[in-house]
C-alpha cells in the first residue's frame, strides 16, 4: 500500500509537470503568453494540486505551489483559483501591469489562500448601492445604462464583473442607499438629492451573490412612508435579508440573523443623524424611518445581540462626504460597539473610502466607498470590496479587493486604478497604526502583520526621465511600498544634484490603458466620443487616444466633471504626450464652478481661464507638454482642465486628421521642490504620490533611482 501511494504521488508529480511544459510549448503558439505565480496557505507553504483557471485556460500547481499556464493574449487576465478545504480566489490583472508581450512568460505575485474549517465564515462586503438617476438619464451624452424596456437584463449587466468576487463568499453585503419603486413616489422629503431604484436592483444583487442589504443610511426616507413602505415590500418578497429601517423604531432597531457556518450573525443597521427637515429620516415609535444610530440605540441593540449570543456585525452610515478620516462621532460610536461585543463594524457615507483600524484585534473599516453609483467625479469611482473571515466570531484575516466604477460601473481595479486605491488605503490606515500587506493585487490585514518589530524591506526601483522630461509617473511603484530615497543620475551614472518634488493626479485612467477594457464606458474625460478612437499604440503603454479635429479644425480633450477635492491655491501640472503629423496649437485653460453655481451652468458659462497657448511641430513623434498654474485661492468649489488643440494649417480634408494624446495628467503638487534625500511627508497626500516632478528641463536623460521600504 505504501509503495502504491508513493508511486501514486510520484505520477502526479511527472503530470503536473508535463502540464507545465505543455504550457510553456503552447506559449511559442502566435498571440499566447505564460503566466506564473507561486500559490501559498496562510502559513507561507506551497499548495500544490489547486486548479488554476486563467481567461478560460486551465493548469494545477505543481508540489511547491508554483504554476505555469499559456493563455491566449488579452487585454484582462481573471485568475480563478480552486482547491478543495480553500475558499476559491479570483483576482484580475491587465496585460499592461503585468508586463506582457508575446512569447513572454509572467509572473503574478504570490496569492495566498484561505482554508475552509469548523466556525470560519467569509463575509463580504462592498459600499454604497444605487440603480437612479444617471443610470436611466445619463448626463454628457453617455450611454444609458438601464434602459426602461430592459431593466432586468442591465441591472445584471452592471454587476457581472463583480458577481465572481462576491460569489465566493458565505455571506455578501452592501450598503442599499435608494428605495425601491417602480414609479416615482408623490410623496417626497424637503431635500435636494432623492434616489429611487427600479425593483429589478434588487434581483440583480441577489444573482451577483448579495445576500442582505443594510437600509441604515440617509436616502431609505428619501419619498417619506410611500417609499419606505415599496422598498420594504419589495425586499420582504426578495432573496435580500435587510435591517437598518422599518414602520417603527422597534423595527428599525431590530437586527437580521442567519447562521452561516456555525456563526449565528446578527446584522445591524443605522444612520448617524436625524436629518434636519420633517418629518425627518429617523424612525420613532409612531413613525417609520431609518434606525438613528445614536450612542444609546448603538448600545443598545448590540448589547441584546450579544447578549443573546449572536455574532453582531455592525454597519453604521456617518461622517463627512469626501473626506480622508472619519469624524470623532463616528469613530467613538464604533468604537464603543465593539467595546459592547460586536465582532465587526463597517461604515460608509463618504462616498471615497477611508482606512482601517484593527482596535482591540477587531476590525473597523471607516468608509467602504461605493460599489454601484453615479457619481460621475473623480474622487468616488475608486472603491473596494472587503472580505472578513471570522472564526466563531473573532476577527481572523481581511482582504481587500480594489475596485474601479467605470463608467458608474463595477469593475476590478487594474494598473493605476489599483495603484491609486490600494495606495490611499495603505496610507490612511497606517496613520491608525494598521499595516496592510499584499496577497496577488489584493491586500491582507491579519493580526499577525500588524508586528511592530519586524525588520524593514528594502529594494531599489530605476526609472528613466527622458531628455526636456520634468514629470515622472510613480504608478509602477509597488502600492504597499513607502518612497524612502531619491537619486537622479546622469549619462555617466554619476549622481547629480536635482530637486524634486511629490504629486497626485486628478484623472482616472489617465494613462488609457483601461480605456477599452471591460467592454465599459469612461465617462471621466470630454472629448468627441463620435470621432475618438483607442491606439494600439502608446507613449508609455499599449494604448493611446486618437482624437480627430472637426470641421472647425479643433480636437479637444479634458476633465469631464468638475474636481471637487483640491487645495486651494496649489501648484498644478498638465502634463501629456502627444504626436501629430501637422503643426497645431494647444491651448490650456481652467474652468471653475463657484460656491453657489449649479453644474450646467458652471460648465456652460464658466470663464474659460487661459493659462498658456503652446506652438506643437508636426514631427509625428512623441512630444511632451507640461503647464503649470495654481488652482483658484477662493470663490470656488470645484474646477476642471480642458486643452484645445488646432490645427495651425486648415487646408486639410474635413476628418482626415488626428492628434494621438497619452498620459494625460492634472498633478496637484503636495511637497515644495527639495533636494533631500529623503521625500518631506508633511501630509497624507505626499504619502500617496503618484507622480514626481523636477525643476528643470535637460537636453540629456537621467536615472531616478529609488528605495523603498516595507515592514515584513
Amino acid at each position: 500500500m505504501r509503495i502504491s501511494l508513493k508511486f501514486t504521488t510520484v505520477l502526479l508529480t511527472l503530470l503536473l509537470l508535463l502540464s507545465n511544459l505543455l504550457a510553456f510549448s503552447v506559449a511559442f503558439a502566435a498571440n499566447t503568453v505564460v503566466i506564473s505565480g507561486y500559490l501559498s496557505d496562510e502559513a507561507g507553504q506551497g499548495l500544490s494540486h489547486v486548479q488554476v483557471t486563467i481567461n478560460g485556460s486551465r493548469a494545477k500547481s505543481d508540489q511547491q505551489g508554483q504554476y505555469h499556464i499559456a493563455v491566449a493574449k488579452a487585454d484582462i487576465y481573471l485568475l480563478k483559483l480552486s482547491k478543495s478545504g480553500f475558499y476559491t480566489q479570483i483576482q484580475t490583472f491587465s496585460d499592461y501591469e503585468l508586463g506582457l508581450t508575446e512569447h513572454k512568460n509572467s509572473e503574478v505575485n504570490s496569492i495566498t489562500l484561505v482554508a475552509k474549517k469548523t466556525d470560519r465564515v467569509m463575509l463580504a462586503f462592498g459600499g454604497d448601492v444605487m440603480m437612479g438617476r444617471r443610470f436611466s438619464k445619463p448626463y454628457f451624452g453617455d450611454a444609458v445604462l438601464i434602459r426602461s424596456d430592459h431593466r432586468a437584463e442591465d441591472t445584471k449587466t452592471l454587476l457581472k464583473y463583480v458577481k465572481p468576487y462576491m460569489s465566493v463568499a458565505d455571506f455578501a453585503s452592501v450598503n442599499l442607499e435608494t428605495q425601491i419603486a417602480d414609479h416615482k413616489p408623490a410623496q417626497r422629503a424637503p431635500k435636494s438629492v432623492t434616489f429611487y431604484s427600479p425593483p429589478e436592483t434588487l434581483t440583480a444583487l441577489s444573482w451577483a451573490g448579495i445576500d442582505y442589504v443594510t437600509l441604515g443610511n440617509n436616502h431609505i426616507f428619501d419619498y417619506l412612508n410611500e417609499g419606505l413602505n415599496s422598498t420594504i415590500n419589495f425586499l420582504k418578497s426578495s432573496k435580500l435579508g435587510f435591517s437598518g429601517a422599518g414602520l417603527n423604531q422597534q423595527q428599525a432597531l431590530t437586527a437580521y440573523h442567519q447562521t452561516v457556518n456555525n456563526n449565528p450573525l446578527a446584522m445591524l443597521g443605522y444612520v448617524g443623524w436625524q436629518g434636519g427637515f420633517s418629518p425627518n429620516q429617523t424612525a420613532d415609535e409612531n413613525k417609520g424611518g431609518v434606525a438613528y444610530g445614536s450612542m444609546a440605540n448603538i448600545i443598545n441593540s448590540v448589547s441584546r445581540e450579544v447578549g443573546n449570543k449572536q455574532v453582531t456585525v455592525v454597519q453604521y452610515h456617518g461622517s463627512q462626504e469626501y473626506s480622508n478620516n472619519p469624524t470623532g462621532v463616528t469613530e467613538q460610536r464604533l468604537k464603543s460597539a465593539l467595546d459592547h461585543g460586536a465582532a465587526l463594524a463597517i461604515a460608509h457615507h463618504p462616498h471615497v473610502t477611508q482606512g482601517f483600524e484593527l482596535y482591540n484585534n477587531k476590525l473597523i473599516a471607516y468608509s467602504m466607498g461605493n460599489f454601484v453609483f453615479d457619481q460621475y467625479f473623480n474622487e468616488p469611482p475608486l472603491s473596494f470590496i472587503l472580505y472578513v473571515w471570522l472564526d466563531s466570531g473573532k476577527f481572523y484575516r481581511a482582504e481587500i479587493v480594489p475596485i474601479y466604477l467605470k463608467g458608474y460601473q463595477p469593475t476590478p481595479a487594474t494598473g493605476m486604478q489599483r495603484s491609486a486605491v490600494m495606495k490611499r488605503l495603505a496610507v490612511l490606515s497606517k496613520q491608525r497604526g494598521t499595516v496592510i500587506t499584499r496577497s496577488g493585487g489584493h491586500g491582507v490585514i491579519s493580526l499577525a502583520s500588524q508586528n511592530k518589530t519586524a525588520p524593514i524591506k528594502s529594494e531599489q526601483h530605476s526609472f528613466t526621465l527622458a531628455a526636456g522630461e520634468r514629470v515622472l509617473s510613480l504608478y509602477k511603484l509597488p502600492w504597499q511600498k513607502t518612497l524612502q530615497q531619491v537619486l537622479f543620475a546622469n549619462e555617466n551614472q554619476s549622481l547629480t544634484s536635482l530637486r524634486y518634488r511629490l504629486g497626485t493626479n486628478f484623472v482616472n485612467g489617465s494613462d488609457f490603458e483601461s480605456f477599452a477594457t471591460f467592454d465599459s464606458q469612461e465617462r471621466g474625460f470630454t472629448f468627441d466620443r463620435t470621432n475618438t478612437q483607442v491606439n494600439n499604440f502608446g507613449f508609455s503603454g499599449k494604448h493611446s487616444l486618437a482624437l480627430a479635429f472637426n470641421e472647425n479644425s479643433i480636437a479637444d480633450i479634458g476633465m469631464q466633471s468638475f474636481r471637487r477635492v483640491y487645495k486651494a491655491s496649489s501648484p498644478m501640472t498638465i502634463t501629456a504626450k502627444v504626436k501629430t503629423k501637422h503643426a497645431i496649437k494647444a491651448r490650456f485653460y481652467w474652468q471653475g464652478r463657484k460656491k453657489k453655481q449649479k453644474f450646467f451652468d458652471a460648465r456652460a458659462n464658466g470663464q474659460k481661464h487661459l493659462i498658456k497657448t503652446i506652438s506643437l511641430t508636426g514631427k509625428n513623434d512623441w512630444q511632451s507638454i507640461n503647464v503649470d498654474f495654481n488652482s483658484p485661492r477662493i470663490g470656488y468649489r470645484s474646477f476642471r482642465v480642458l486643452v484645445e488643440f488646432e490645427l495651425a494649417n486648415t487646408g486639410f480634408e474635413k476628418g482626415s486628421q488626428k492628434i494621438d494624446v497619452d498620459d494625460f495628467a492634472v498633478i496637484e503638487w503636495q511637497t515644495a521642490f527639495s533636494k533631500k534625500l529623503t521625500p518631506n511627508y508633511f501630509n497624507l497626500a505626499a504619502q500617496q504620490a503618484t507622480y514626481l516632478g523636477i525643476d528643470k528641463s535637460l537636453n540629456h536623460a537621467i536615472k531616478v533611482k529609488m528605495m523603498s521600504s516595507e515592514n515584513e
